[in-house]
């Protein structure tokens, strides 16, 4: 189980602002590409499951991430998640063509054409988006200060995965009204934002 806290920021200012005041506890920044992936019938977004690969820096790291039954409430998310390294360019081939889903040997794809039953239609990619990560190393914890373009907007978020959300959403929270910073608890992922084709 995946669980993190996802503050939305309203626009790229106020973003910007965060950026300035974490600047002291930058570790790196990764570029990321996600694509997305169903069966040719809905085999996943019907159980509520999503089939991504992440591309990092270009080419640098492909990861394939299965996640299902996602719940956000108060700005913090848990979601089932199963995920491993894949070769970049045989993510890239499975964009180009879909089918060769179908034949890749890795654990989490396989483990996704046995338990959603894949059927003869095999996988249908429908798109996806570009974000650009910001992590730091602060109090103790990871945050990823996330500005994700989609092709109808762009949207700003903090996000940081915790076994005690409770506790680093309030040290967050802090951080952010000791400056004066506007935020919201994100009600929605990156995915469902993608879906609905339009900015919260």
């Amino acid at each position: 189980m995946e669980v993190e806290v996802k503050l939305r920021l309203p626009d790229a200012a106020t973003h910007a602002t965060v950026a300035s005041i974490l600047s002291p506890y930058h570790v790196k920044t990764h570029l990321q590409e996600n694509i997305f992936f169903d069966g040719a019938n809905g085999e996943l977004t019907s159980q509520r499951a999503v089939l991504r690969l992440r591309f990092y820096d270009g080419d640098a790291r492909c990861v394939v991430s299965l996640k299902a039954k996602a719940v956000i409430r108060d700005g913090v998310s848990r979601v089932e998640e199963d995920e491993e390294d894949l070769d970049p360019w045989v993510g890239r081939a499975c964009v180009s063509d879909p089918r060769r889903i179908g034949e890749v040997e890795n654990r989490v794809l396989r483990r996704v054409r046995e338990e959603f039953g894949i059927g003869d239609g095999g996988f249908v990619c429908f798109g996806g988006f570009k974000n650009v990560r910001n992590v730091y190393e602060w109090k103790g914890v990871k945050l990823e200060l996330d500005e994700t373009v989609f092709g109808f907007g762009t949207c700003y978020e903090i996000e940081c995965e915790s076994g005690e959300p409770e506790k680093v959403k309030k040290l967050i929270e802090e951080l952010l009204n000791e400056n004066g910073i506007q935020f919201s608890y994100s009600q929605e992922s990156k995915f469902a934002i993608f879906r609905s084709g339009r900015i919260p």
